[in-house]
């Protein structure tokens, strides 16, 4: 298998990945500077703390389901799902950082999102059974639904 070959496959994952890389960093920045701030046991270091911590108990299952669903599947519509979600946890992560109660659309939107990745990854892995078992190719009837289905995850 060619090298080039196999990251024409991933590339947009990749890319999905270090910009949440590089989400999780500002995210670090925040609490860091609520940590330096004056007053140590503010309110608002207690929120960003809780914001970040949320954020990463969620960071591995988004990684496996769009890592899962861009493999299995496809990149494209795993890889728009990935920056939905991370757009839908930046709004999070600001939102708990007013008050808690403008946190819940976007907690809310991020489940559909990983809802939506991991429909894609049992998908996938259905196809592959297909495809295994009985011989027919129905990879390219499904990467079409989901292309078409991905554009869903923008309306409210």
């Amino acid at each position: 298998m060619d090298a080039s070959f196999v990251v024409e496959n991933i590339y947009l994952l990749v890319i999905v990945t270090l910009l949440s890389v590089l989400q999780n960093a500002f995210f670090a920045l925040k609490v860091e500077k609520e940590c330096n701030s004056r007053n140590i046991q503010t309110a608002a270091l207690e929120r960003v703390s809780c914001a970040n911590r949320n954020c990463m108990d969620a960071y591995a299952t988004f990684l496996a389901v769009m890592w899962c669903a861009g493999v299995c599947l496809n990149q494209a519509p795993a890889a728009f799902a990935g920056l939905i979600y991370l757009v839908v946890r930046q709004k999070y992560f600001v939102g708990y950082m007013g008050q808690t109660s403008q946190s819940t659309p976007g907690y809310l939107f991020g489940k559909r999102v990983l809802f939506f990745l991991l429909l894609m990854c049992i998908v996938g892995i259905f196809n592959y059974l297909l495809v295994r078992h009985y011989g027919r190719e129905y990879k390219d009837y499904v990467e079409t639904i989901t292309s078409a289905a991905s554009a869903l995850l923008l309306i409210p």
